[in-house]
């Protein structure tokens, strides 16, 4: 017997009763799971409810025609393979159904032969897709590198870390990501988004401690017109709007304790209730929540609800700190660079092994965003293809210099930036060498009489 689980699921939408009928018969006969409504109207409210993996929908159908249905679903199907059917048939209309998202189209009246040998070709279509995906994993594992979403990495950590999220995509199971800030807690959250049937639906972030507690039960659930003062209208919740996608809750630490008790609820239940209604409504949302709080220690604390952790805590991922991961700080700073040189139309090239070697013995407390923000500082700087050591500031201060930031930035030239950067950058130089120009030269990577022009330049007497 097969498992009801493993069957796909079915929706046929078509005005006349005998076509439901007959659809629904010999579909189920093939071992789908069969749901059938008389028009549009009715199919958006099929899905809804929940996920099908097949639409069979008519064109030419009362309230609401085939044709409005894909318009006004486009964002609901979550990958959902929709083929439209007509007796009215023409390559003009085939073309606008596919424009709006169809898969395919069949032409009434029609053999069910036909109907079985789309819906097989749209399942090789997911079949081979699958496989793409696969064969990319082996040939990342090959090459060495990895990626997920936006992220990439060349560890052993971090390929495990993609490796898992790559399988929590496929599910509706609840993760929750773990890790210092800056680490990517939110990247993973989104390549899982992006990797799942859901990507076609929305991904709502919320951040749970940038939202004032007295405002967060009603942006999470929100709330009927006259529930309280200034209710002057429904206002869906962040949970409706992320209704058959993702609902990503960045700091779920710092969730107050009232709103930790309705939060279980809608785990538990999949329904929210917003504020002033007395009935509770059904969503499919799934809950991917972060934190860089240690939740096990929150709970100890009595802060954190015990059996809300153990609801969010069904699949962790738990990021490395950068400084553990040295490896991937090279292959970080190619893909950075090659972003940064899009957004600021400049053409740099990689790194000098001087600013390489610093960047890699630095201790990195924030993690990949202070990588990425000390990247974009250097390539704004620099005016060559390399940028060296002297282009970075790590920390609040320039590497090997004490310029501090506010300094260095006043005002908006890059030019005078540089100028500040080069006289620190050589005075400090002299003082090493004790005034010996030809070693400071050396130190500097310039040339003897281009340092006796930049002395000149820039007024230095040692």
């Amino acid at each position: 017997m097969t498992d009801n689980n493993s069957k796909k699921r079915l929706l046929v939408i078509d005005d006349e009763a005998n076509m439901r009928h007959m659809l629904a018969a010999v579909l189920k006969k093939a071992d789908y799971i069969v749901d059938s409504v008389p028009d549009g109207a009715e199919g958006l409210q099929k899905i809804e409810q929940g996920r099908y993996d097949f639409i069979l929908c008519d064109i030419k159908m009362p309230t609401m025609g085939g044709m409005e249905f894909l318009e006004a679903a486009r964002d609901k199907l979550n990958g959902t393979t929709v083929i439209m059917m007509s007796a009215y048939g023409s390559i003009d209309t085939a073309i606008g159904a596919m424009k709006l998202g169809a898969y395919d189209y069949i032409s009434k009246p029609f053999k069910t032969d036909e109907v079985y040998l789309t819906l097989k070709k749209a399942e090789e279509r997911e079949r081979l897709k699958k496989e793409n995906r696969l064969l990319k994993e082996r040939i990342q594992l090959i090459e060495g590198d990895f990626d997920f979403g936006n992220m990439v990495a060349k560890s052993k950590a971090m390929r495990d870390i993609f490796q898992l999220a790559e399988k929590a995509a496929q599910y509706k199971t609840t993760v929750l990501i773990l890790g210092g800030s800056g680490t990517g807690k939110e990247l993973i959250a989104r390549g899982i988004h992006q990797s799942s049937q859901r990507s076609q639906a929305p991904l709502v972030p919320v951040n749970c401690g940038g939202i004032p507690e007295t405002l967060l039960e009603s942006e999470l659930f929100g709330y009927k017109k006259g529930a309280f003062t200034g209710a002057d209208r429904n206002k869906k919740g962040l949970f409706q709007e992320a209704e058959g996608g993702t609902i990503f809750l960045d700091e779920i630490g710092e969730l107050p304790l009232p709103l930790q008790v309705k939060l279980l609820r809608v785990l538990q239940e999949n329904e929210i209730r917003p504020i002033g209604e007395s009935k509770s409504m059904k969503i499919d949302v799934r809950v991917v929540a972060a934190t860089a709080k240690n939740l096990e220690e929150e709970v100890h604390q009595g802060t954190f609800r015990k059996d809300l952790y153990y609801r969010l805590n069904v699949l962790t991922i738990n990021l490395p700190p950068l400084q553990q991961r040295a490896e991937d700080i090279p292959l970080l700073c190619k893909h950075l660079i090659h972003r940064f040189n899009k957004i600021l139309a400049k053409e740099v090239k990689g790194l000098a092994p001087d600013a390489m070697a610093q960047l890699l013995a630095y201790q990195w407390p924030g993690n990949v965003r202070e990588l990425e923000n000390a990247l974009e500082r250097a390539m704004v700087i620099a005016d060559d293809s390399q940028l060296a050591a002297e282009h970075f500031f790590l920390g609040q201060t320039q590497v090997g210099g004490d310029i501090q930031a506010p300094d260095l930035f006043e005002g908006l030239s890059l030019k005078h930036a540089q100028k500040v950067v080069e006289k620190d950058l050589i005075t400090r130089a002299l003082q090493e060498t004790g005034g010996n120009r030809t070693r400071a030269a050396r130190l500097l990577e310039i040339s003897h009489p281009s340092l006796l022009s930049k002395m000149k330049a820039y007024e230095i007497d040692l």
